[in-house]
C-alpha cells in the first residue's frame, strides 16, 4: 500500500512548488507522521532558495532527510511538528518534533521522532531547531553568571540566544539592532536594547547574529579586553570584510565560529544530538516565546507566499500550518 503526500520543493532560484509524492509501505522501526506545524528558517532558507550554498558546502549543508541536491531541485527545511499515525502501537497519537523538510506526511526512523513534552503547545514546539542552535551558541560562548553580554542582531536565533543569556543569574544582556521595534521584544525576553550607535562596551562575551559586515564591526567594538566574540551568522557564498585593525590585536580578542552540526568539544562526550534536542524542547516551555512567531501560512499557500516571507526583514519564526 502507498500513501500520497505533498512536498515543498525549490525547482530553481526562487521557484518554489508543491510536488505530489507517494510513501511506500512502512518498514520495521519506522513511524509515519502527519504534519501539524512547521517553521521556516528565514536566513538559511533564503540562501538556499537563491542558490547561494557554496559548492564546497553542498554535503555539509544537507538537512536531515533532504531530497534532491544543491543547488536545484532541492527539498529543504528542518522543523516539523506532527502526530504519529502509523508505527508501534504505543506511539500512535504521539505529538513529535522532527528535523524534516516541509512535507505534509512522511516516514522516518522512530528514534528521530522526538516526543514533545505534554506541557508544550505544538504551535511553539516548531521553534525547537532554532532553540537547539541558540543553546549550542551559548555553550560555544561560555557565558557565565555576572557576564556582560551583547547580542548583535535580533533575528530569531539572536533573540533566543539573548533570552537564554538573560536567564543566567547576574548576567547583563543587551540586544543590539538597527530596528527600534525590537526593543519591546527584548524587554519581554528580559534584555536591554540598544541601537548600534549606543552599544555597550567592555563586554565579556559578544554574539554576532546580523549576517552583515557592519554588524560584525559593531560586535568587535563592543568586546572588552580578551573577550570572546562568537560568530553565529552564515554568509553562504558572500565574502565579508572583517575589521582586524585598530585595537583588535591589542585587546587580544577572539572570534569563534559556532555551528549547530556539532556539540562543542567540552560537552561532546556526554551530550548526544538527541539529548541536546530534548533539552531545547524543554527550554521552550515559556509562553513569552510565543511572541517570536511573526506570521503563519497554510502549507498549500506556501509556494505563492514563500518569496515574500524570506524577503521580509520583520520575519522571525514564520509558522506553516498543515490542514
Amino acid at each position: 500500500m502507498t500513501t500520497k503526500c505533498r512536498a515543498f520543493w525549490l525547482e530553481g532560484p526562487d521557484q518554489p512548488a508543491l510536488r505530489s509524492q507517494e510513501l511506500g509501505p512502512l518498514a520495521p522501526g519506522m513511524v509515519e507522521i502527519a504534519s501539524r506545524f512547521g517553521a521556516i528558517s528565514r536566513g538559511t532558507e533564503a540562501l538556499v532558495a537563491a542558490g547561494r550554498v557554496p559548492a564546497s558546502e553542498h554535503e555539509r549543508m544537507r538537512a536531515p532527510f533532504q531530497d534532491g541536491d544543491f543547488p536545484f531541485p532541492v527539498q529543504y527545511g528542518y522543523a516539523t511538528v506532527g502526530e504519529v499515525v502509523a508505527g508501534p502501537g504505543e506511539r500512535l497519537g504521539e505529538t513529535v518534533f522532527c528535523l524534516y523538510p516541509h512535507q505534509d506526511r512522511f516516514q522516518l526512523p522512530a528514534g528521530m521522532a522526538v516526543p514533545v513534552p505534554g506541557s508544550l503547545p505544538a504551535e511553539r514546539a516548531v521553534l525547537a531547531a532554532n532553540m537547539e542552535t541558540a543553546l549550542n551558541v551559548v555553550w560555544d560562548a561560555r557565558i557565565a553568571p555576572g557576564d556582560r553580554v551583547a547580542v548583535v542582531g535580533s533575528g530569531l536565533v539572536g533573540l533566543l540566544v539573548a533570552w537564554l543569556a538573560a536567564g543566567i543569574p547576574g548576567t547583563d544582556t543587551c540586544l543590539v539592532d538597527l530596528n527600534p521595534e525590537r526593543a519591546s521584544i527584548a524587554r519581554a525576553l528580559g534584555c536591554r536594547f540598544a541601537a548600534p550607535a549606543d552599544i555597550p562596551h567592555d563586554c565579556d562575551v559578544v554574539i554576532h547574529a546580523s549576517a552583515s559586515a557592519a554588524g560584525l564591526a559593531t560586535a568587535i567594538d563592543a568586546a572588552g579586553f580578551e573577550a570572546r566574540i562568537v560568530e553565529l551568522s552564515w554568509y553562504g557564498d558572500r565574502p565579508v570584510s572583517v575589521p582586524l585593525g585598530g585595537a583588535f590585536h591589542s585587546r587580544r580578542l577572539q572570534i569563534v565560529g559556532s555551528q549547530v552540526g556539532h556539540v562543542p568539544p567540552e560537552r561532546r562526550a556526554r551530550w548526544s544530538l538527541g539529548r541536546r534536542l530534548a533539552a531545547a524542547l524543554a527550554l521552550l516551555d515559556d509562553p513569552r516565546l510565543d511572541g517570536l512567531v511573526s506570521g503563519e501560512t497554510r502549507f498549500t499557500d506556501l509556494p505563492g507566499r514563500y518569496a515574500g516571507i524570506l524577503a521580509d526583514p520583520a520575519t522571525l519564526c514564520h509558522r506553516v500550518r498543515y490542514d
